[in-house]
């Protein structure tokens, strides 16, 4: 019997208070970026392989420039589904706070060009993951690389010198809208209210 990937995941959430999805049927992008003004605002960055979205938790978000090194700390698999949520987790749940799918598209494995190739799987027990990003703000090489073990192994995520690496762009400060919905943080979070506000009185 495998090992359930998501029991972390659920074990530190009220899914039917919070609204997060339990799991369900791959139809998620292959990766998300997922801005969250929790305790700190900081980004997600999810990579689908192996059945679920492994995630890091990068304080300062992705950069376009090949000499910022950005600290990415892993967290705990999400659901392949958690992709497409963008929502308020209410006060008292765990990651409270305002989520925004910021950005997203398809990624390619670049280690499996290399002699010898290396599946995600491979290259993430490793250590080293070689990605292509093909998003709507973010593309190109990226790779991720773990220098820290422990609870919440530490790795960087670090932009390639490729023809899409810009030292100018800071998508981070001036690209701050929902690939989804168009919406800005306080936008997600004002409609949050108001549907509160709205399911309060017909109750």
């Amino acid at each position: 019997m495998s090992k359930d990937r998501l029991q972390d995941y659920r074990r530190k959430r009220n899914l039917e208070a919070s609204r997060e999805p339990a799991g369900g049927e791959d139809r998620a992008p292959r990766f998300v970026i997922q801005k969250h003004d929790a305790s700190h605002l900081h980004y997600d960055f999810r990579l689908a392989f192996d059945g679920t979205l492994k995630s890091w938790a990068v304080p300062k978000g992705p950069s376009t420039d090949p000499r910022d090194k950005r600290l990415a700390v892993q967290v705990e698999d999400h659901p392949l589904d958690y992709a497409d949520f963008e929502g308020v987790i209410p006060e008292g749940h765990y990651g409270a706070g305002t989520v925004m799918v910021w950005d997203r598209g398809d990624y390619r494995n670049l280690l499996a060009d290399k002699d010898p190739p290396k599946t995600m799987a491979e290259g993430w027990r490793d250590g080293l993951l070689e990605v292509w990003l093909e998003g709507d703000k973010l593309r190109g090489g990226y790779a991720l690389k773990r220098f820290r073990d422990g609870d919440k192994p530490q790795w960087l995520l670090i932009k390639m010198d490729d023809e899409q690496a810009d030292a100018r762009r800071n998508p981070v400060s001036t690209e701050n809208r929902s690939v989804k919905s168009g919406r800005t943080l306080a936008g997600i979070a004002r409609e949050a209210r108001r549907e509160q506000d709205e399911g309060d009185h017909h109750d």
